[in-house]
């Protein structure tokens, strides 16, 4: 019964199967298959065509001061008074603090009045030496005074050069009380008081300046991109260009002011396969400080008969292979796999896989699969202008 039931059962779906297959061909044996009839799909193109293009890099970077100071005493003593605003610009040569100089300006008196003694004893000593050159011609000295009195002249003349020695360094340490800022820049923080002892030659540093305009930026650049870059160059596909730096803040505003590339590290870091380039931008608004973020976009070189793809016309694959579609002379779309390098605006660049003169499909590329005819479609017509109303009649 069971083994009736099965057989039964086996044969009713094998027709059911059959009628839905018949159901769903709609079609008689001979006839043409679905969509022969239909006319091919329309897809919009763009011709390639070369053309010269500056290409650029986007570069990550930080922003370092231009002069950086540290400013420490170079005398020892107390803080008298602070003599600048935290935060504020200062000149070079501009004082930021001053030390008790008591015992400097008595040092430097003392020294000044060893000085006047020197001076004294020389002027005592070339008299004696000029008379006793006279009195040797007329043999009223021996010979012996007289070399006696000449070497007494020399040595007065050393004492007053090694008193005016003294007195030089009395003033150096004079002035030394006196801290000066030694560039021009802004200076932060202190970090003493008026009362505070300092050291000379200490290792804390008292304040910091720091110039910031100009401003570096110190961008990093990947090993193999120089590599290229220079084949390229070497091979004569791009040429050098002395293009100005556009800096991109961190909220993606641009620096109103281009910087340009002041020069290049020659070690390559073993770490991150990069190596650092210098950048100098003018900062006369003060809006880049140390340590920003920033993006810095440089350019590598110009690059003549390129071929630029749009990037809607580009897709990849999941294994990251780009690849386009192509209207071939007969207006069969073909599949075209490509090597896209970088991106220029909204196009990429190609460097393998089109020519100029191909027709790259940008729309319609779902309706369309490798092999099959498409159809170019007409740019839409302009609108038209609305005729201007004639004036209305005048009323009778």
């Amino acid at each position: 019964m069971r083994s009736h039931f099965s057989r039964a059962y086996s044969i009713t779906c094998v027709v059911t199967l059959a009628g839905l297959l018949a159901a769903c061909s709609g079609q008689k044996d001979g006839a043409p298959p679905p969509g022969a009839g239909m006319p091919p799909p329309e897809v919009s193109i763009v011709t390639l065509a070369p053309q010269t293009v500056t290409l650029s890099r986007e570069l990550p970077g930080r922003t370092v001061p231009y002069l950086v100071a540290e400013v420490r005493p170079q005398a020892t003593g107390i803080v008298k008074e602070r003599l600048f605003v935290e935060g504020a610009l200062v000149k070079a040569g501009q004082p930021l603090y001053q030390l008790d100089d008591a015992l400097y300006r008595a040092e430097a008196a003392s020294a000044r009045a060893a000085l006047a003694r020197a001076e004294a004893t020389l002027n005592t000593a070339t008299l004696n030496a000029k008379r006793s050159v006279e009195l040797l011609k007329i043999e009223a000295v021996s010979k012996q005074d007289d070399e006696n009195a000449q070497a007494a002249r020399q040595q007065a003349e050393a004492d007053v050069a090694a008193a005016r020695a003294v007195l030089d360094r009395a003033q150096i340490n004079l002035a030394y009380a006196r801290i000066a800022s030694p560039i021009s820049g802004r200076i932060g923080k202190s970090s003493v008081t008026p009362g505070a002892l300092l050291t000379a030659n200490q290792e804390a540093a008292l304040a910091t300046v720091q110039q910031l305009d100009p401003m570096y930026v110190d961008v990093t650049q990947s090993s193999s991109e120089l590599l290229e870059l220079r084949r390229q160059l070497a091979s004569g596909r791009m040429k050098a260009a002395n293009i100005p730096v556009e800096i991109v803040l961190e909220d993606g505003s641009r620096h109103a002011h281009k910087g340009k590339l002041a020069f290049s590290e020659t070690t390559v870091d073993p770490a991150t396969g990069s190596y650092t380039l210098r950048i100098v931008v003018p900062n006369p608004d003060q809006v880049l400080l140390p340590g920003i973020y920033i993006r810095a976009v440089v350019g590598s070189g110009t690059r003549e008969n390129a071929i630029l793809a749009p990037q809607r016309a580009v897709t990849r694959d999941p294994k990251g292979n780009a690849f386009a579609m192509v209207l071939d002379a007969g207006g069969l779309a073909q599949v075209r796999p490509l090597k896209a390098s970088q991106t220029v605006g909204d196009q990429w660049l190609v460097e393998e896989g089109l020519a100029a003169g191909e027709r790259v499909i940008v729309e319609g590329l779902q309706k369309i699969r490798p092999g099959m005819p498409a159809k170019v479609a007409q740019p839409p017509a302009p609108a038209a202008t609305p005729a201007a109303a004639p004036p209305p009649a005048a009323k009778k």
